[in-house]
């Protein structure tokens, strides 16, 4: 079985219980949860995964900058990255396609929206 690991920065404990649950349904998947951008800087600096979904509105470091720092990563160049905002504009969502994330979910979120982010990003299924 192929096992997928996924980083979930999130400084919401409530959102990240309803993503960890979404994403637990995938076969394989092991969830690391960070709890703010620089968290999650450490975290995906220092181990592998092969998604990330970053929350925009942090306190610390922010999801765009956290983007933009990853991006900067020669390894992690290639991860795929899921934003999940409150930020519905569109200007919002440009910059951060424009600094490197892959989708863009508004919240509130759907397990089922995930489901199917996460499952095209990682490329199962």
């Amino acid at each position: 079985m192929n096992q997928h690991r996924i980083l979930i920065v999130e400084d919401s404990p409530t959102m990240r219980q309803l993503l960890r649950f979404a994403l637990r349904r995938l076969p394989g998947v092991e969830v690391v949860e960070a709890s703010d951008g620089m968290d999650g800087l450490r975290k995906v600096t220092s181990d592998a995964f092969d998604l990330a979904l970053v929350d925009i509105n942090m306190p610390v470091m922010d999801g765009l900058k956290l983007i933009s720092l990853i991006r900067g990563e020669e390894r992690l160049a290639e991860m795929p990255i899921a934003v999940i905002t409150t930020e519905g504009a569109q200007e919002d969502r440009e910059r951060a396609i424009a600094l490197g994330a892959n989708e863009y979910l508004t919240k509130p979120i759907q397990a089922q929206q995930v489901l199917s982010v996460a499952k095209s990003l990682l490329k199962i299924g």
